[in-house]
């Protein structure tokens, strides 16, 4: 067994700093141990007392005998290094450190954390800062969480992996309330060594292990924690997570309309859904999430069915759906007639979705019945039961209707309770059969089983193009020299020429049609109409006045009067796109939005990152285009002329190629405005911004 699998399951622990005092911080870890089941050895470690629990309390850590296969360190910050430094000479795999006060208390902290790695040697760590872990599958508890005190906690089969303690203790007892099993559970603080990926990888191996939950304040290690994620989506098991910080401040200061349309919390998104991670969008739907994945069963469309003998409730579940996307539509025929035949006495309303039974009684017979000619049917994908004012003095009804059911279908089934009745939800939920308290929860949860079953979005990543470089400078380039690079890796771009004198102006305005855009050429002065740098619709009779006039707009703007101008041609007619690259510390993304000045404005964008070296696939481009409010313009909307969607795929498909050839050379890069023209025209590349690595 490697370090992090003996942390896990551990067959004997030194408590270091234990307390005599159950009530104190310091005394749980060895009573919740006892309590808990432990069936291994116990080694408290305290000079000041004989004897903890019934068990032999032992002086200091040379006195132990032998190396405990891990250890919970309960001494201060400034005497924490000491035990660290032997438990790792004895021996011992890894070592929870559960005490504040080191990065996350500023730079003395941060000192004394680098002391506490550096005392471990090759021991692991977990902490310090942290509420430790616990092994629920093994009765292993390995905290001094608070939570620990209830006396049963349901097992079952969702791990969480949480950057926060107290987050842990939340999540511990919420699930323990609504009889929701856990597996295993580990709180990983400052992550001075170990950190998430290491434990979404351990449990990626996890036979107790189903559906793994992650509460994340920052991704330390992006690639590490890629593989990790990869290796959970590989093993079959979903990956949830709940992300807070949700600032885009960071990307207030970017070059491109791109930096600012992405931010921060955006790269998170392309991140996930690259690693096909689900996130949680509040914190309550992480464990409802979680226990909906957990029951093993997928829809394979988005037609649901609702069983209800509370209309109200009906209603309410059928609208959360509806915003989430989901169908609720009435019975097909079959169906109909099955539950008139079934309910007796002609029926009526048996051809409307939610199906109300209330009529009927709430006979059980009737309720599988109807369960079971749902689940059957062509019509539906999943099935949602509510649960009435019956699951307060019944609580076991419902469930005694739902379960017999369940082998014949593969369906999704789940359950809303519509009053406050937790005894019902207790067996529903040890029945297989998630259930909850909250209709958008259901829509919640019943996303994210779709999602789950969609094939992974890092699959068919295209490989990286193989376009030579040679030439290619690094900074800031002006739009000629990006639009160049561009146009390099098979991207259409529209005609120009660079001038610098009113006569190379009048010339080129006449070889490009007569009349041109006229803009200044600057890697300083990206937002160029923002100074008056841009001029439309100019003709060769005009040009020289123009330039003139635009040298002194710019200078009076405050910007360094323009020594070179870009004459080119006007591309009337079309869709503006903004097509763009950014980069933060997570990786680099594509971003495909509705463009045009007014960008960041309307913000209608896609944002994907491709696996590290490789570009978008058609596929997946086409996907982008499709995901943006503004696809019917591209489709043909209310007669409107189809766009050239093809140029459109193609122009991604190259761009993000560019993107992965030049790697981390490349730190941002736009196309803004992209005219995607009428089918059969093209498209074209209207204004670029690039920045590379120096």
């Amino acid at each position: 067994m490697d370090a992090i699998s003996r942390l896990m399951r551990p067959a004997s622990v030194a408590v270091i700093g234990a307390s005599a005092d159950p009530a104190k911080t310091a005394g749980k870890p060895v009573a919740f141990l006892l309590k808990h089941g432990f069936s291994g050895a116990i080694y408290p470690v305290n000079p000041r007392v004989q004897s903890i629990g019934g068990l032999r309390c032992y002086p200091d850590i040379q006195s132990l005998p032998g190396a405990p296969d891990a250890a919970i360190i309960l001494l201060g910050a400034a005497q924490a290094a000491s035990a660290v430094r032997a438990l790792a000479a004895l021996g011992t795999p890894a070592a929870v450190v559960l005490a504040g006060g080191y990065a996350e208390a500023g730079a003395e902290g941060a000192r004394l954390q680098f002391e506490l790695r550096e005392a471990a040697g090759a021991m692991r760590l977990l902490g310090p800062n942290t509420i430790g872990l616990v092994n629920l599958t093994d009765g292993i508890t390995l905290s001094a969480s608070g939570a620990l005190d209830m006396d049963v906690f349901p097992k079952g089969n969702i791990g969480i992996v949480s950057q926060s303690g107290g987050i842990l203790g939340a999540l511990l007892s919420r699930a323990a309330g609504g009889g929701v099993g856990l597996s295993k559970l580990i709180a990983t603080g400052n992550e001075a060594d170990l950190d998430l990926a290491d434990f979404i990888d351990c449990l990626a191996d996890d036979t107790h292990t189903r559906v793994i939950a992650l509460y994340i304040e920052s991704v330390r290690n992006p690639e590490k924690f890629a593989a990790a994620a990869l290796k959970a989506a590989r093993a079959g098991k979903p990956v949830v997570a709940y992300k807070i910080g949700r600032s885009e401040a960071g990307a207030r200061a970017a070059v491109s309309h791109t930096g600012a349309l992405a931010g921060s919390d955006r790269m998170y998104d392309a991140y996930f859904h690259r690693l096909g991670i689900i996130r949680a969008r509040r914190f309550g739907d992480l464990l409802d999430i979680c226990a909906g994945l957990s029951a093993g069963r997928f829809p394979r469309g988005n037609r649901v069915a609702v069983l209800t003998s509370t209309g109200g409730a009906g209603t309410l579940v059928v609208d959360a759906l509806g915003a989430e996307g989901f169908e609720a539509p009435a019975p097909d025929a079959a169906a109909a007639a099955g539950l008139r035949a079934l309910i007796g006495g002609g029926a009526a309303g048996m051809d409307a979705n939610p199906v109300d039974v209330t009529l009927a009684g709430l006979q059980p017979d009737i309720l599988r019945g109807a369960i079971r000619i749902l689940l059957a049917s062509e019509s539906y994908d999943a099935l949602i039961i509510i649960v009435g004012s019956s699951g307060i003095g019944r609580p076991e009804l419902m469930a005694d209707a739902i379960a017999p059911c369940l082998e014949g279908s593969a369906k999704p089934v789940i359950a809303y309770l519509s009053p406050h009745a937790p005894a019902a939800g207790a067996v529903l939920t040890a029945r297989g059969v998630p259930c909850f308290t909250q209709p958008e929860a259901c829509a919640a949860a019943l996303d994210a089983m779709r999602r789950a079953a969609e094939p992974g979005s890092a699959a068919g990543a295209a490989a990286r193009a193989d376009i030579s470089l040679e030439g290619i400078g690094g900074g800031r380039l002006d739009e000629a020299g990006a639009k160049a690079l561009f146009a390099r890796f098979g991207v259409p771009c529209a005609r120009e020429k660079i001038v610098s004198s009113p006569a190379e102006a009048e010339q080129a305005a006449r070889g490009l049609g007569g009349r041109v855009a006229l803009k200044i050429l600057s890697a300083d002065i990206t937002h160029k109409s923002d100074i008056g740098g841009v001029a439309l619709g100019v003709t060769a009779q005009d040009i020289a006045a123009r330039m003139t006039r635009m040298a002194a707009d710019v200078k009076a703007a405050g910007g360094d009067p323009p020594r070179r101008f870009l004459a080119q041609e006007m591309i009337s007619g079309g869709v503006e796109m903004i097509l763009g690259f950014h980069r933060d510390p997570l990786g680099g993304a594509i971003l495909l939005g509705m463009g045009g000045t007014a960008a960041e404005l309307f913000a209608d964008t896609v944002l994907r990152m491709p696996a590290p070296g490789c570009g978008l696939t058609r596929a997946q481009a086409l996907a982008m285009a499709r995901g943006l409010k503004g696809w019917p313009l591209l489709d043909g909307y209310r007669g409107r002329a189809k766009a050239d969607i093809d140029a459109l795929i193609s122009a991604i498909v190259c761009f993000s190629a560019m993107a992965a050839q030049l790697g981390e050379r490349l730190i941002e890069a736009e196309i803004n405005p992209l005219f995607v023209l009428a089918a059969g025209d093209g498209a074209r590349a209207a204004d670029g911004v690039c920045v590379l690595a120096p």
